[in-house]
């Protein structure tokens, strides 16, 4: 749990945020971390409501506001119903963290993989764009093995997943035009595969020995803690340009690879 103490900035005060997948892992994370400087947070859940309460709980003992909301991001009255959350609860919306993703679930269908990580993500990004005021921010989270995949392949069981969320980021990237209109910042922040997440204990059991591989490759692969402190690090920072990419931990591999 994030304790809020009295040397946490509160430069988020009076605003609100959307963070998708919110319920667990890294977005849980970074939905604590957005709190405790002062924003109040809609913690999106699709199926796990306890899972959700609980961060929301975490979140108010620790002074923070919190409401979590159920919604299937892949339709149009779920992403209503997140960004409607943020305005009837905090008064307005000003970050949206695009965190969903996945794809690599077997029960979902072949398509799932595009609907949710490209489809979603521009639908939520659109319906966001509607209320978000100038001085709004946009992050979209993804991976080295998804931002480098049209020059460095990675592992066949990753590579669906990896391909469209790819696609998902050029799809935010098109919408650029729109975001400078409304004075609205897009930040992408790609990280390295993630120590304890769902996509890796997936990936695991599908190829058992490519995290310990892809960890031996890189030095290092980041918590989720560490990870989260990376993303809201990107929230409110001044001097980001439109359209920046944060790279986090392991991309000297994909750099040198790509050089």
């Amino acid at each position: 749990m994030t304790e809020q103490t009295s040397e946490t900035p509160q430069d988020l005060a009076g605003t609100g945020a959307v963070i998708t997948g919110s319920s667990r892992g890294i977005g849980a994370a970074t939905a604590q971390l957005i709190a405790a400087r002062g924003a109040g947070v809609v913690i999106n859940y699709r199926q796990k409501a306890p899972r959700a309460n609980k961060v929301v709980g975490e979140i108010q003992k620790a002074s923070g506001r919190a409401v979590a909301v159920g919604a299937d991001i892949t339709e149009a009255e779920g992403a209503r119903s997140l960004v409607d959350a943020a305005g009837e609860n905090f008064g307005s919306l000003n970050l949206l963290i695009l965190n969903a993703s996945g794809g690599m679930e077997s029960d979902r269908g072949e398509d799932y993989a595009l609907k949710l990580n490209r489809d979603a993500q521009v639908l939520m990004a659109r319906t966001a764009m509607e209320v978000m005021p100038a001085g709004s921010q946009i992050v979209f989270v993804t991976s080295h093995q998804a931002h480098f995949i049209n020059q460095t392949a990675t592992m066949d069981a990753y590579e669906p997943v990896a391909r469209s969320k790819r696609a998902g980021e050029d799809a935010i990237r098109e919408l650029i035009p729109e975001l400078d209109e409304k004075g609205i910042t897009l930040t992408v922040v790609s990280a390295d595969m993630i120590e304890g997440t769902i996509t890796a204990t997936l990936l695991e059991r599908s190829e058992p020995g490519a995290i310990e591989t892809r960890r031996e490759e890189a030095g290092k692969l980041y918590s989720v803690e560490e990870f989260a402190a990376e993303i809201a690090a990107q929230v409110n920072r001044e001097g980001l340009e439109q359209g920046h990419t944060e790279l986090v931990g392991g991309a000297e591999d994909f750099l040198r690879q790509n050089g």
